[in-house]
């Protein structure tokens, strides 16, 4: 595919903006950004293809996209800085907020346990359908009310959806607020990020609709995309942990759909620029534009220090997880060992790379079948890694 790319590239940076267009011509992306900040200031902003996956608008610099679960960062972001003003406790259950999640065996999950993927309930005793997926008391009720898988605190599977009713009942039980409206207030607005959880009206026009690509070739030295049998099969049994926690929706729902964009989901439906995703991450680690850091040396700390590794009971391989996000390793390879963000499943990522000052994000609207390691993203990150 030819592709006009848009944007600038600091001296030296120019190996991300041949990976760049090297994602539209070799692996089948329509339309896509990716933006990096080094130190607070952007060295790298770059847009290209088209606004959505099957259609034929110009990307626009300004154009949003839906993230997936690299939202999860973002709703990451929110219990953390609870936690940071000393309204949250990361070791207390998390029924000392919710007292009805206390129910058949979750007395002993913890706030942390949330955050890293070791709370027991990454599925749902019955999926839930996308009207009711939308409905946050509804869905913070049936979450309530499901036994663990096991143990908590024992082990780790990654709540794909129910991660994202767990933040949100937590934010809202603790501040009173939605977890959309407190990103909204306390992240995006100070920071001036194109950024949302929860769409709103106002900001439609600007987002592109979500399509599927069929991947080129990975490139040289890239990650192989063909799953291994044993995580094929585990999503292709209908029994199994991994198929229940992707299906907690099912059908699975329209992402282009208005009523969907508007909902608050804090573990898929974010939706927001290459410079939005990548200013935020900025932001955990340093001032930007004359704001001030969001997390202090201690929340980064807890952010990047390892709460889960190894075999994930959902995603079958070995993973990382930091307290809300996932962290360098073969499932999810960031920057450098000290990185800390999240994939979106399809393509979008997000980091920090404390070392090197890097924030980082990439958005798209060409969803891939891959999970944590979207080939487009990796040659990006490996030409900013290039690059430094």
């Amino acid at each position: 595919m030819d592709v006009d790319v848009h944007g600038t590239v600091a001296e030296g940076y120019e190996p991300v903006r041949d990976a760049f267009v090297r994602n539209f011509t070799a692996l089948g992306e329509r339309g896509a950004a990716v933006t990096v900040y080094r130190d607070g200031r952007p060295v790298v902003e770059l847009w290209g293809g088209t606004k959505d996956a099957g259609g034929d608008e110009d990307w626009e610099h300004g154009t949003a996209q839906v993230v997936r679960s690299a939202t999860k960062g973002v709703a990451a972001a929110a219990l953390l800085l609870l936690h940071q003003r000393g309204e949250l406790d990361l070791d207390a259950p998390v029924g000392s907020y919710w007292p009805e999640f206390k129910a058949r065996g979750k007395e002993r999950v913890l706030v942390r346990h949330v955050l890293a993927h070791r709370a027991g309930v990454p599925a749902l005793d019955r999926p839930l359908t996308p009207a009711e997926a939308l409905d946050p008391d509804l869905a913070a009720a049936v979450v309530a009310a499901r036994v663990p898988f096991w143990e908590p605190g024992e082990d780790h599977g990654y709540h794909a959806y129910t991660y994202g009713w767990l933040t949100g009942e937590l934010v809202r039980r603790v501040s009173g607020r939605s977890i959309g409206e407190f990103v909204a207030s306390e992240i995006a607005g100070p920071l001036g990020l194109d950024l949302w959880i929860g769409l709103p009206e106002a900001e439609a026009g600007r987002v592109g609709r979500l399509g599927r690509i069929e991947e080129g070739p990975a490139p040289a030295g890239g990650l192989r995309v063909r799953p291994k049998r044993n995580v094929a099969e585990a999503y292709a049994d209908p029994a199994s942990l991994t198929r229940r926690a992707f299906g907690a929706i099912t059908p699975a729902p329209d992402e282009n759909d208005p009523a969907y964009r508007a909902a608050v989901l804090p573990a898929s439906n974010g939706i927001a620029t290459a410079d939005g995703l990548a200013r935020f991450y900025a932001a955990l680690i340093g001032e930007v534009g004359g704001a001030p850091r969001l997390f202090t040396p201690s929340t980064v700390a807890s952010a990047r220090t390892e709460a889960s590794s190894g075999p994930d009971r959902v995603l079958i391989v070995n993973t990382r997880f930091g307290l809300g996000y996932m962290l360098h390793g073969g499932a999810s390879p960031l920057l450098g060992p000290g990185s800390f963000g999240h994939p979106g499943r399809g393509g979008a990522l997000g980091f920090a790379d404390p070392e090197s000052g890097v924030g980082f994000g990439y958005v798209t609207n060409g969803m891939a079948k891959g999970v944590t390691a979207d080939p487009r993203a990796q040659a990006l990150v490996r030409a900013v890694r290039a690059a430094l």
